[in-house]
């Protein structure tokens, strides 16, 4: 938990007028941070009338509230079964000496935490709560006790819960009330830091405790901070300081003192993604794009610290590899660092002898995403997960002694053939401006011979995100039963092709990325096999909006759009998203409060050219949604109804950004399945 990770993206998963913004009440708007106005409907329930909601036969059972969708049919359920009853495993933890792992995984509603004690035994449930488990760890030199992460609702609103392995006996380590993330603890057990905004609710400050309870504040920060690493002898500590996907830094803190000190050079702007110290703490490896269009790994000496931020004295390790290098760890003996490259959306494992420097790439790994890279502590046996199109997310362990792979976990596939499934095909289309925009193209197996396939087009979300061939039940049973096509493109502002393509839809260059869409649906039209009369768009967060941007755009040659906790409108957006994510995504996408860029967001929003939007569409949102506030589903929702247009709805209340809860997902994926069909294969 102590690895870097961008808190601001989201793979589900992401006008003029201005949603709260009339008349004040006493009461707080249940659907975005701010007071009740006339223009905000109640949750749950879009402004109309309830003659008309009573006549698109609503069904609220308390928990979920669905709007217009149809039932269900039995047949279809039963053909989404298999799909919605595969599990993954992730890794999370290990024992000290490799012998015993930890990893969340789902047997009822939500993924809980559970230990094995060999590869492929039998997991030992640890934890049965009602909410799921992001993350845990064992307490070092302690295998019976763990600390595990968790929040209730999707509110994101973490919490750390100390769990004694032996009692069962679950105690809160947090304050219960803030936002708590990313903790490490020293190699002794002494000390956990994490950072948490329990002081003011936005700013995230580094906190210590001795892993018993909340501890202190032990450094004041302003703006978003990352726990990064431990020195060995703990007397150091990493942290990273991100400001946006293209400018992140790193500090190096002396525990004792509490003394900051820059790493990251001042004058180069750039993305310092991960860090890891040297077994003796005299230096750091570094990933960062500071030198190069890609992430690059670097060697960074403490001895002179007069010199730590200079880049020309950051020793390069990979210039190479003309791909981003993703995680690092470091073994216990800090001869052998591994690390992961990003190959154009598949991982790759590679290991580097820390005093040759010589990197020998490791093979046989399953072809797709890997992810939570970390050794054990005393043992060289290096751990993680992976999801591929045929996998549904298994933990595996590489042990440099015996130069072996190790699978720790064979999830359920609902008793699908994993060869049956479809491996996507890397593409590259062009597009306006003549620029390869790389894709995964899912194509059914199935596809009667001298017939067009429909298609769906999934969005990523982020936008700093990227399509990646991870495992989908959706999209395997849209490509493998129903004989659906799926592409998956990584359009401009994707992460995993370097820095100039990330900032290639930055403030004003916005529906650039749109515009890649519709050169997609130019490649299709040029697809003998593609049926450019048949096609949909899907996506989640950012990748809802570019759903609705699509539709207005597009609409004529799109016959229906999925929106899941998508943006409706970039200026209430930027206005209710949590207030700890405000500044970040205003670098992103323009600051709403000046009045020019203000114009340009409503500008470009979809609710504000709602009168566009024909094609059938599907809302779907988390009520508990601190980053899309579920205010945006109902902007757009109410909007289009106005027009005279039908949409189908679906509001979780118990739900954030996304849907975490198995009823929930098998009850979105259901309808969803059932809306493609509807329009595609008819």
């Amino acid at each position: 938990m102590g690895a870097m990770t961008r808190s601001i993206v989201s793979t589900l998963l992401a006008l003029s007028l201005t949603a709260c913004g009339g008349a004040q009440t006493a009461a707080p708007c249940p659907a975005c941070p701010g007071p009740v106005a006339a223009v905000c409907p109640p949750i749950g329930e879009t402004a109309v009338d309830t003659d008309a909601a009573s006549a698109r036969g609503v069904v609220d059972d308390g928990v979920v509230r669905l709007d217009g969708t149809p039932e269900v049919p039995a047949a279809l359920h039963d053909r989404l079964q298999q799909y919605l009853e595969t599990r993954s495993a992730t890794l999370q933890g290990m024992s000290d000496d490799g012998s015993a792992m930890l990893i969340t995984t789902r047997f009822a509603d939500t993924a809980q935490l559970h230990a094995l004690s060999t590869p492929m035994g039998a997991r030992r449930q640890l934890t049965f709560t009602s909410e799921p488990v992001y993350g845990a760890a064992f307490y070092p030199s302690d295998d019976h006790v763990v600390l595990v992460h968790q929040d209730v609702g999707g509110t994101e609103n973490y919490q750390l819960y100390r769990v004694d392995l032996r009692t069962g006996r679950r105690t809160l380590v947090t304050d219960g009330r803030s936002r708590n993330i990313e903790f490490l603890f020293t190699r002794d057990g002494s000390r956990l830091a994490y950072v948490s905004n329990a002081r003011n609710g936005r700013d995230m400050d580094v906190w210590m405790s001795d892993g018993s309870g909340p501890g202190e504040i032990f450094l004041e920060r302003a703006g978003d901070w990352h726990v990064v690493e431990f020195s060995r002898d703990g007397s150091q500590l990493l942290l990273q300081e991100f400001v946006s996907i293209t400018d992140s830094r790193l500090y190096l803190v002396d525990v004792a003192t509490r003394a900051v000190t820059r790493v990251s050079p001042e004058g180069a702007t750039g993305a310092d993604r991960a860090a890891a110290f040297s077994a003796d703490g005299r230096s750091i490896y570094v990933v960062s794009d500071r030198g190069s269009e890609v992430a690059e790994l670097y060697e960074v000496s403490l001895a002179d610290p007069a010199r730590v931020s200079d880049l020309g004295a950051w020793r390069p390790l990979t210039r190479a590899i003309t791909w981003n290098v993703e995680e690092v760890a470091l073994s216990p003996d800090g001869r052998t660092l591994a690390f992961g490259v990003n190959v154009d959306g598949i991982s790759e494992l590679r290991l580097l002898d820390t005093r040759s420097r010589r990197v020998t790439p490791i093979a046989g790994l399953p072809r797709g995403v890997m992810t939570g890279l970390r050794f054990a502590r005393e043992a060289p046996v290096v751990g993680f997960s992976i999801s591929a199109s045929r996998l549904s997310g298994d933990a595996f362990t590489y042990d440099l002694r015996t130069r072996r792979t190790v699978r720790w976990t064979e999830s359920e596939m609902g008793g699908l053939d994993p060869e049956a499934l479809v491996e996507p095909t890397l593409i590259h289309y062009p597009s306006f401006d003549q620029r390869q925009i790389p894709a995964f193209y899912y194509r059914p197996r199935t596809a009667p011979a001298g017939a067009r396939m429909p298609v769906v087009i999934q969005i990523h979300g982020g936008p700093e995100a990227q399509a990646r061939p991870w495992f989908y039940p959706l999209v395997q049973y849209l490509a493998a039963e129903a004989g659906i096509a799926v592409i998956t493109p990584n359009v401009r502002g994707s992460d995993g092709y370097g820095k100039s393509y990330l900032a290639l839809d930055d403030g004003r260059l916005r529906e650039d990325s749109v515009r890649d869409i519709g050169a997609l649906l130019d490649w299709i039209g040029t697809q003998p096999e593609l049926d450019p009369s048949r096609v949909a768009v899907f996506g989640g967060s950012y990748g809802g909006y570019m759903v609705l941007a699509s539709l207005v755009h597009f609409g004529d040659r799109l016959r229906a759009g999925v929106d899941i906790v998508g943006i409706a409108n970039f200026v209430t957006f930027l206005e209710n998203t949590a207030s700890y994510r405000r500044d970040l995504r205003r670098v992103e996408y323009g600051d709403e409060s000046n009045p020019e860029m203000r114009t340009f967001l409503a500008g470009i929003s979809p609710v504000t050219h709602v009168d566009r939007i024909q094609s059938a569409l599907f809302v779907a949102h988390g009520a508990n949604d601190p980053r899309v506030p579920a205010a945006e589903a109902e902007q757009i929702v109410s909007a289009v109804r106005g027009g005279g247009h039908d949409v189908w709805y679906m509001l979780a209340r118990d739900e954030g950004h996304g849907f975490l809860r198995k009823s929930n997902r098998d009850r979105f994926n259901e309808l969803s399945a059932m809306f493609l069909e509807q329009h595609l294969l008819r």
